[in-house]
């Protein structure tokens, strides 16, 4: 085991570290740890769910198994395998995974080049440069998906790309007139230095519809100008969604891991993503997007990936913050609606 190698809190917060860099729903970075001496177990912290947008907890679960993913690749750079238990206690839904330290063994040649993209990989919001991505890394991207469970599925068609366009266009339209939501969005949006969490404004460079799948108005900035300069359509990007077969919280887990394989292996190619969920937070377009794009797959994340400028990452909260020796009473478990069934 790892903790007869070197310290076990020294390892484990190697292991934190990693796992903070993930991406989360308006950056809420809604996870938990505890060390143990075998290894380190995930909880989501429930405090930071958006009731609004995220009502069943799909999207916190889905950030969370992003934040998975890069505890298993710290892991296999420090050369172990990680022995994941998924769900592990019945009885705290909160508990997603434990992850325990396994046999010794070098990574892999990939595994290293995603380690190394751990904090060089950042959300962009805004359109990208005109190279389009080669066919063979789009390919290994989506075998990449494939690998943890789930599917990264290509809009290809003009047709589809309008569909799709259209449905993120009533979701946004939606959410922007809707008064609680707004002030929800407005709760994480951060100045910077304000918070080590949330959006922060400086990311939000362009406006809100300046590509063909409009984006979040972190800003309020189509209260002032409601129409977008149509110059940048051309610069959209990749269109593609993370599905999977079911809509179970084992598939939530499975696809923030299958993203979070798909984000890293871009960004060390030197592409990053945009994100744009509206349509999956309303339960009616979310149908709509997997009978009528998604191949009657469960869309859970839609994505444009591209070559952009470099950028920073977010602000992350310290990793001694969401480290605990122990479980900590009373955080996480209030209010939990992670494994509601399924959210068609």
């Amino acid at each position: 085991m790892y903790a007869t190698h070197t310290g076990v809190g020294h390892a484990t917060t190697h292991l934190v570290r990693a796992a903070i860099t993930a991406p989360s729903v308006h950056n809420t970075q809604p996870w938990l740890f505890t060390g143990r001496g075998t290894g380190l177990d995930l909880y989501a912290d429930t405090a930071r769910r958006l009731p609004l947008t995220d009502p069943h907890g799909r999207e916190m679960v889905i950030s969370c198994g992003a934040a998975l993913f890069n505890v298993r690749l710290a892991m296999r750079h420090l050369g172990f395998v990680p022995v994941v238990h998924a769900f592990p206690n019945p009885w705290n839904r909160t508990h997603l995974a434990r992850v325990d330290w396994g046999s010794y063994a070098e990574p892999d040649a990939d595994e290293e080049l995603m380690h190394r993209a751990l904090r060089r990989r950042h959300t962009h919001r805004g359109p990208f440069q005109s190279a389009a991505l080669p066919q063979h890394l789009v390919d290994e991207l989506r075998d990449h998906a494939r690998s943890e469970g789930a599917e990264l599925y290509t809009v290809g068609s003009r047709s589809e790309t309008q569909r799709l366009a259209q449905l993120v266009g009533i979701a946004e339209e939606t959410l922007r007139a809707d008064v609680r939501r707004t002030a929800e969005l407005t709760r994480w949006t951060r100045a910077a230095g304000d918070s080590p969490d949330g959006v922060p404004l400086e990311t939000c460079h362009f406006h809100p519809d300046c590509t063909t799948l409009p984006s979040r108005d972190f800003l309020g900035i189509t209260r002032i100008r409601p129409t977008a300069p149509r110059k940048w359509r051309a610069r959209t990007g990749l269109i593609a969604l993370i599905t999977t077969q079911h809509d179970t919280r084992e598939d939530w887990l499975r696809a923030g891991q299958a993203l979070q394989r798909v984000l890293l292996h871009a960004a060390a190619h030197r592409v990053t993503a945009a994100f744009h969920t509206q349509p999956l937070e309303l339960p009616y377009l979310r149908t709509q997007v997997r009978t009528q794009v998604a191949g009657d797959q469960f869309p859970q994340m839609i994505l444009r990936l591209g070559p952009a400028a470099p950028g920073r990452p977010a602000s992350r909260r310290p990793a001694m913050d969401v480290l605990s020796a122990q479980w900590p009473s009373g955080r996480g478990a209030e209010g939990c609606a992670v494994g509601t069934g399924q959210v068609a």
